[in-house]
Formats: structure tokens, sequence, C-alpha cells
């Protein structure tokens, strides 16, 4: 498996106590202008923007301000109830010294003087407290912390709903965005990468993307409102019960920072080794039929073992300590909400705050901590959303294929005559790998194209195409230079038969009416005699309307070929370009594709590459390359007179020594 393929298969971990805690994060390398360009998709949106960031404030508001209005109730429910019990003792008091001041014998002045102050103390009481419970007062707190409430989610319901949109919008549009610059992208680019790669960052990275701008940011709001506001009400009950409960967040932070970093080295250990399984797995399976070929089984069972193990290992150890974390926080957490509340009970024993307002304190506590870890996480997470944007950024500063010229001309009847003129091309800068080329094919000839391995074959289809743009001389379509005209117009002129089929998941129909859009059953239909392909299509279940499953792999090879010769006759085109894909087929099967290929060829201008050189021997021209210069060309007859490299090639074909395919 490559390494680009394991680099992608990674093992992001999505559960634990405390999720995402310690797994590495992906960071961008300009964090400053990635933002930037990313800000630049918000522009169209700032209004909606602005809306969500003052609703997700003012559902956070009303959030933090119900504890301190709780903390009202509570105060009044427990100066209700102390009330009625100091005025139930008084009130036992008074009539103890009532019966004593009635009695002559008891009536002394300290008994006078005792129920004196018992009274006053009933009066103070019922002045403050009335003597009993004030319900209202309570059913209104409870009336008004439900409102608060409904208009707090009805906030948090718009502002996600707004920021949904948003989110969908902005993605839309980057997708949209990178769409067209695949689309606009040349051939060189997907040559040089793998497509692990680049649907890594179409799909992955723009799901990272998606997933950040539609949860995390407005989460990342709504919690640094939360720990702004959570500290100001804090302040306002009491700034050193405040000072209590922020010490703890460094000693949080001191007692887990070494446990961090080690979480981190694990993580990173655990996606290696996950990438490692899954590139053996994939391997395995792909492969299954060689590894029981030779018995290797037993191999891949104890290399599977081996990483599996590995993986156990360092799985265990950083989910063990991810989850030693949160216990330590809790603990550290707990002790300080014991000094809040130690602290709290004295300055209420003094009267320097109420009872209720340290119930809110407490709430406030808690409310304060989670947000802040929240506040981490999330800032861990939009770290790797702007690596992830960053990678998307480097795919659409990706260089264009040449812009298409103005004015392009238009071949309206192609008759099919192909040159090359003083042909010069490298794949890479400064490194020539044709030069001075100069072929003629007239109209309706059929050019085979032959060589070793790396000889230029398929370089000089792709230049033929314009699937590379040529360094230097020119060619031309009757004597229309092909960069006078649009690629797709040029494009549309070929039809192409390669040696690697490509049918896609849908039924046989759909698969060869792909040739040309909007053609009709009898055309379709028409186009699989031709290619002698029509025979076996009957003989399935289904028929024309038989579905082909991923690869095709309920039809054979040959099958998959003929099927898409027919696509290529429907298509109709002026040039052919074939990469013969005999070698792999039964003799039976190969004989149906030739005379469909012959079909298919006839009365027009066709390029072949030749791998059985037996094939071609009735070529109207043969072009022998080497090291990606021509040279040889000419007939069969006339190239074996020569007694040259074509004539080593092909004899060696029919040598018992070397029967193997030439390219």
């Amino acid at each position: 498996m490559s390494e680009e393929k394991k680099k992608h298969d990674d093992g992001t971990q999505k559960g634990g106590p405390m999720a995402g805690f310690g797994a590495p994060v992906q960071k961008a390398k300009d964090v400053k202008g990635t933002l930037k360009r990313l800000l630049i998709y918000f522009k169209p949106y700032s209004v909606k923007f602005i809306i969500v960031f003052v609703f997700a404030i003012l559902s956070t508001i009303f959030n933090i301000v119900s504890p301190k209005i709780m903390g009202n109730a509570t105060t009044k429910l427990f100066e209700g109830i102390y009330g009625k019990l100091a005025l139930a003792k008084l009130m036992t008091q008074q009539t103890a010294l009532e019966k004593l001041a009635g009695n002559k014998l008891t009536a002394t002045p300290e008994v006078m003087k005792g129920l004196a102050g018992v009274k006053a103390g009933i009066t103070k009481v019922i002045s403050e407290t009335g003597g009993k419970i004030d319900f209202t007062y309570i059913r209104n707190i409870v009336l008004l912390l439900i409102v608060l409430y409904v208009i707090s989610s009805l906030f948090s319901f718009v502002q996600q709903y707004i920021m949904a949109g948003i989110g969908q919008d902005v993605v839309y549009n980057m997708r949209q965005d990178l769409s067209d610059k695949l689309n606009k992208l040349p051939i060189k680019f997907y040559d040089s990468r793998t497509n692990g790669e680049i649907l890594s960052r179409v799909t992955n990275d723009m799901d990272n993307i998606s997933t950040t701008l539609q949860q995390s940011l407005t989460q990342l709001i709504t919690s640094v409102v939360a720990i702004i506001g959570t500290v100001i009400m804090m302040l306002t009950i009491s700034p050193i019960l405040t000072l209590v409960a922020i010490v703890t967040l460094p000693l949080c932070g001191f007692a887990t920072a070494g446990l961090a970093k080690k979480s981190q080295q694990y993580f990173a250990a655990q996606q290696k080794e996950i990438g490692e399984l899954n590139g053996h797995v994939e391997e395995m399976y792909t492969g299954h039929k060689i590894v029981k070929a030779f018995g290797r089984e037993n191999e891949a069972i104890k290399e599977f073992d081996k990483i599996n193990v590995r993986l156990y290992d360092v799985g265990w150890k950083a989910q063990f300590i991810s989850g030693v974390v949160m216990p330590i926080m809790n603990f550290i957490n707990n002790v300080g909400y014991v000094v809040v509340s130690v602290v709290g009970g004295i300055y209420v024993a003094k009267g320097k705050i109420k009872i209720g307002d340290i119930q809110a304190f407490i709430q406030y506590t808690r409310q304060f901590t989670m947000p802040i870890v929240q506040t981490a996480n999330i800032v861990n997470i939009v770290q790797s959303t702007i690596a992830s944007a960053e990678r998307v950024f480097e795919l659409l500063d990706e260089i264009e294929e040449t812009a298409e010229v103005v004015e392009p001309k238009v071949i309206e009847l192609p008759k099919g005559e192909v040159k090359f003129e003083h042909v010069d091309f490298g794949y890479k800068e400064g490194v020539t790998l044709i030069k001075d080329m100069n072929v003629l094919a007239k109209p309706g000839q059929n050019i085979a194209i032959v060589g070793p391995t790396g000889a230029g074959k398929t370089t000089l289809v792709n230049l033929l195409m314009r699937f590379y743009e040529i360094n230097a001389g020119k060619i031309t379509i009757d004597s229309v230079d092909t960069r006078d005209m649009t690629r797709e117009a040029l494009r549309g002129m070929f039809g192409m038969v390669l040696q690697d089929t490509w049918l896609f998941n849908g039924t046989i129909r759909d698969n060869i009416a792909y040739g040309r859009e909007g053609c009709t059953e009898e055309e379709i239909v028409k186009a699989a005699k031709a290619a002698h392909a029509d025979h076996f299509i009957r003989t399935l279940p289904e028929g024309y309307d038989t579905i082909l499953n991923e690869e095709a792999s309920n039809i054979s090879q040959g099958q998959k070929q003929l099927l898409t010769i027919a696509r290529a006759i429907l298509a109709n085109p002026r040039i052919l370009i074939l990469d013969e894909a005999t070698s792999s087929v039964d003799t039976r099967t190969e004989v149906f594709i030739q005379k469909a290929m012959e079909n298919l060829m006839k009365g027009r201008t066709s390029f072949v590459i030749a791998h059985r050189l037996s094939t071609i021997r009735d070529a109207d021209l043969i072009l022998v390359m080497n090291n990606g210069s021509i040279i040889e060309q000419g007939n069969h007859n006339e190239l074996m007179s020569q007694n040259g490299f074509y004539a080593d090639l092909y004899n060696s074909q029919f040598s018992d020594d070397n029967s193997e395919d030439v390219g």
C-alpha cells in the first residue's frame, strides 16, 4: 500500500472521556493567510454572521443570568423557612414568659424585660419575612426563569439555523470552486498525484471544514461569551470567591500538562499504527487470491497480529492517559467547590452575602470550567480546519491548463489528416523526451505505433489529444493547428479504446450510450452488433438492463472490451486511438475483439499502440519508437526488409526463447 494512502487512513479519535484531548492536531503552515482567504467566503454573509454572533451572545447571557435569579428564589425560600421557624420559637418563648408575667410571684423585672425583647423579635421577624414562605415571589421567579430559558432556546435555535445555512453555502461555494478547478487542471497534475491525495482534499478536508463551520464555530462563540459572562457574574457576587475559583484553572493545567504531552505522543503513534493496519488489511484483501495461491496466509496473519499488538499497546496507553486527565481535573475542581462552599458559608454566617448567592456561585463555577475545556478542544478543531482549508487552497492555486484561444477554429467536416511537424516535448523542464518528431497520417490510414516500454508511444497519444502541451513545433489536423481549436472540439473528433477498460456503475445500455448524448435504443443495439457484443449481452439475465457492479466484475475482461468498442462505434469519431487489449483474453474472444476493432476502424484514421506485432502487419504505416524518437517507419514488409530494430522486435516475439509482448 502506498505511503500516501496510509497517510489518509488515519485513526482520528472520536470517543473517550475527553473527546479529542491529547489527539495530535494538524497545523497549517500559514494560519493568517489561510484564515484571510477563508473569511472571503464569509463576506457575502457578513450581516447574517453578525446576527448569529448577536443571537449567540443573547442566548448565552439569558442562560448566565438564570443562576443569579434562581439564587434569589433560594434566598427567599431560606428566609421564609428561617422566619417561620424563628417565629414559632419566639411565640413559644412569649407564651412561657406571659405565664410568668401573669403571676405576681414570678413577674420579675428580668421576666418583663425578656418578654419585651421577645415581642420586639416577633415584630422584627414578621416585618422582615412575614413569618411565612413567600410562595408568590418564588412562583414569579420560576415563571421568569421559564421565560428566560424559552427566550434563550429561541435565540439558540435561530442562530443555529442561520449558521447551518451559512456553513452549507460556504462549503457549497468552496466545493463548486474546487470542482471547477479540477476540471481546469492539466493531465500532468493527476499524473503526479495519487487518487487518494486528491480525494482526501475533496472529501475529508471539505467535510472537516463543513463540520467546523456548522457546529464548532457557534460553540466557540458561545463558549467565549459564557466564560466572560460567568466571570462578570461571579465578580458581582464576591471577588474573593471568584479568585478562589479561578486559582483552580492553573492547577488543572499544571496537573494535566505532562499527561497531555504524553497522551499526544501515544495518539500520534496510534494513528500511525492504524494507518499500517488499514494498509495491510487493504493489501491482503485486494490481493487475497495471490496470498492464497502462494500459501502466504500464515505470514499475513502473523503480520496482522504484530501490527494489532502494537496498535493495542499504544491505543491502550493513549486512552488510559487521556482517561486519567478528566478525573484529575474533576478532583481539583471539586476541591475548589469545597473551598468555595466553606468560605461562602463563613460569609453567609457573617451576613456578607446571601445563601442564594452561594448556590448561584457554585453553579457559575461549574459553568466556568466546562466552556474552558470546550474552548480548548474547539481551538484544536479550528486549527485542524484551517490546515484542511490550506490544503484545499493549495489545490485551488494549482496552475491550470493553458487558456483557450479567443477565436478558436472549427473543423466542420473533419477528414482525419494528422501531421506532426518538428515536435519537441519533455515531461520535465530541461529534459527533452521527444525531439524533432515528424509524422504524416493521411485520412483513413491505419497507423501502428510500436516500441519497447518507455519508448514514448503513450506520450505521442497524450500530445495528440492535448493532454500535454508541446514545447516546440506543431500538430495539425486537416492543416489546422490543434492549439487553435478548443480542447473540447479537438477531443470530440477522437474515439479511444484503451487496454484498461473503464465502465461505470450502471446498466450496459447506459455504458454504451456514454459514447454519444441523446442516442436512441436502436443506435445502441446497432453499435453493440457492430462490436460483436449484442449476442453475449442478450444471454445475460437482464440483457441491456444488466447492472455492472463495481469494477464490472460480473462480466469477463473480453466482454468489457467489446462494450468499450461499442461505445466508440456509437460515438462515430473521425480519428481513433486504440491500445490493443487482447493479451489477457482467450483466443475465441480475441477473434471477436479483432473483428469489432476492424469494424470500428473502417474509413477512420487510426492510431494503434501495438503490443502484439502480429496484429499490425496490415497497417498502412508503422512507427517504430525508441527513447522518444521515431527510429524507423514504413509498412511491415518494408521494415522487415531493412532487418533493423523492428525486425528484431518482430522476430523476438515468435522465437522460442522470448514470446512476451512488447510495450
